[in-house]
């Protein structure tokens, strides 16, 4: 799993929250920690980072991701790192989360795991 410990200006770390947006473990205490996450906010722009819901189950991450996707579209100027969102604590595989991510814009920089999986989807492994 890639850990990233600062930021480029423009970049973005996404990372996986809770419905409450209690940002107490994993990569969203990275993200309230260092990339300014607000406490209380699960979903969306927070600081140099950016929440998705992965614990309220996967018809809801998908969603989000899906949202994820156009507001990554619509901002071509910023760079978003996505960590692998659902893998940790929320206990999904990469199968599981990575086709959520599928035709992201080029701004966006999955994990190995994620792009391992879409390729494998596409036929390019």
């Amino acid at each position: 799993m890639t850990r990233y410990e600062t930021l480029a200006p423009g970049e973005v770390f996404v990372f996986g929250s809770n419905a409450s947006g209690a940002h107490g473990g994993g990569a969203a205490r990275q993200a309230y920690e260092h990339f300014g996450a607000v406490w209380g906010q699960s979903e969306g722009l927070q600081g140099q980072s950016y929440g998705i819901d992965s614990m309220s189950g996967l018809a809801v991450l998908e969603e989000q991701a899906r949202r994820f996707i156009a507001f990554a579209a619509e901002h071509p100027e910023l760079r978003f790192l996505v960590t692998e969102i659902g893998c940790g604590i929320a206990g999904y595989r990469p199968e599981q989360v990575a086709p959520f991510f599928h035709g992201a814009p080029e701004n966006v920089v999955l994990p190995a795991r994620f792009l391992e999986v879409l390729r494998a989807q596409d036929g390019d492994a």
